[in-house]
């Protein structure tokens, strides 16, 4: 992308002005897409997002720039503009630039951009169709296949040199099911940083299978009702919880400067015993897997939580600083115009020792959130609201008729706390994170929980 050669004096450019520290970060990216809409495609796209960074620190201070003229003048004017922004000074630093290859755990056996888009869409086609002919009263189905082909060159002032490829696919099928003039979604989307060989061991029909049979269940549901009480928490993308409410909390982001609910609370007890939590990039196959950050420290296992009690935070290398502490390898961005922070990759609650059935059959009257969705949290206090996109009530230790409309409200801090029982089928589910680094694939996951009470919000 970038050679060793130009890249040497693009840094010493940047640190022209008495920088201590400067970093360069190339990117050519292709992102695929064909959607289906109304039983035909409606679109095949191709984004191409190619450019270069220029990040100086001095200190506590950082400064970036950007441009989208790879050429050694434009990078040259690039690094310029971002050391005449930190200030003035003079370079205190010879650069000698060696490359490394830190592994690929990610072996791609089919190349999406070496497959035509008619194998593509015939994937799609059998999801899409799938859910379109489950029921009679599945009115509307879309469909997207995405492949992202992401490529990075990161060198710094510390002497790297180093590339990475990093190849994504997904299918995302939603379907709409009407009943008596009412309407309900549901929606599946399987990913993978993998090619196309992630087919072999998920069908795109049970893909569309999924969505369709959420829609159908939901439309014929009654209105859940509001109030306290105990919800078991399905496995797999059930986790969105830890991830908003206290994955987010746990990034030094918020941690470096004091704001999140956990700062400063390294070896305390913040959560039930009964609660094991890790962020792993290094996941063979994972969606939020990388080999190395976006600032080319190679990725690892971090274990946030053991056995109740905080054991560490994600930390990228400048908020490192303020906070005395290495980089954890999570420094990522969404592209080369973001700014990198601290972000989670696959975060998840631990397998535990309880059985579902003994999950549910604990529960005199309680909610089983089957599939959770979206929400908002506030990363300072923790607070958090999420959609229940799939929910039943339990009454007597029995699951019984399904509810639409419910949602969970409460504070992280408490909810981990009230982790009173946890299972054994952990599992994944995949997401796109959105956060003042742009957005990121991720993981989320956990068997199924039980939270011991909490506030579900209902009609």
């Amino acid at each position: 992308m970038i050679s060793r050669e130009i890249c040497q004096r693009v840094l010493q450019k940047a640190l022209s002005t008495g920088a201590d520290y400067a970093e360069i970060f190339g990117e050519n990216t292709t992102n695929h897409a064909i959607n289906m809409i109304a039983s035909k495609v409606d679109t095949i796209k191709d984004t191409v997002i190619a450019g270069v960074a220029v990040r100086v620190y001095k200190g506590m201070r950082s400064v970036m720039a950007t441009t989208v003229d790879m050429s050694e003048s434009g990078l040259l004017r690039c690094a310029e503009k971002a050391a005449d922004a930190l200030g003035q000074g003079s370079a205190a630093m010879d650069i000698v630039l060696r490359e490394r290859i830190f592994g690929d755990i990610h072996p791609v056996k089919i190349v999406p951009s070496s497959v035509g888009n008619g194998a593509k869409v015939a994937i799609l086609k059998d999801g899409y169709f799938a859910a379109k002919e489950y029921d009679p009263s599945i009115v509307q189905v879309s469909g997207t296949l995405l492949d992202v082909d992401h490529n990075i060159l990161i060198a710094n002032s510390e002497g790297l040199y180093t590339q990475d490829r990093q190849i994504r696919t997904r299918i995302s099928i939603s379907a709409v099911a009407e009943k008596d003039g009412e309407t309900q979604t549901g929606s599946f989307n399987p990913g993978r940083r993998m090619g196309l060989e992630m087919f072999d061991f998920i069908d795109p029909k049970a893909v569309g299978v999924r969505a369709a049979k959420q829609a159908v269940t939901m439309v014929s549901a009654g209105y859940c009702p509001a109030g306290v009480m105990p919800v078991a928490i399905g496995n797999g993308f059930g986790g969105v919880i830890f991830h908003e409410a206290c994955g987010h909390s746990l990034e030094a982001s918020s941690v470096a400067y004091g704001t999140s609910q956990f700062a400063g609370k390294l070896g305390q007890k913040i959560a039930n015993e009964k609660v094991t939590a890790i962020d792993d990039g290094t996941i063979p196959g994972a969606w939020g897997s990388i080999n190395i950050d976006d600032e080319g420290t190679p990725s690892q296992c971090n274990v946030l939580i053991e056995k109740g009690v905080l054991k560490s935070y994600m930390i990228d290398k400048f908020n490192g600083r303020r906070m005395g502490m290495a980089s954890t390898g999570n420094s990522r961005r969404q592209s080369y115009a973001y700014t990198p922070t601290s972000r989670m990759t696959n975060t998840y609650i631990a397998e535990g020792e309880d059985d579902n059935d003994a999950i549910i059959a604990s529960m005199e009257y309680g909610l089983f959130a089957k599939e959770m969705g979206g929400g908002s949290v506030n990363p300072t206090t923790g607070e958090f609201n999420f959609a229940v996109n799939e929910g039943y009530i339990v009454r007597n230790g029995v699951i019984c008729e399904p509810v639409r409309g419910a949602s969970l409200v409460g504070k992280g801090s408490d909810v981990i706390m009230n982790i009173d029982m946890v299972g054994k089928d952990m599992d994944m589910g995949q997401g796109m994170c959105g956060s003042s680094s742009g957005s990121v694939p991720t993981n989320v996951g956990q068997p199924m929980i039980r939270v011991s009470s909490i506030t579900v919000g209902g009609r």
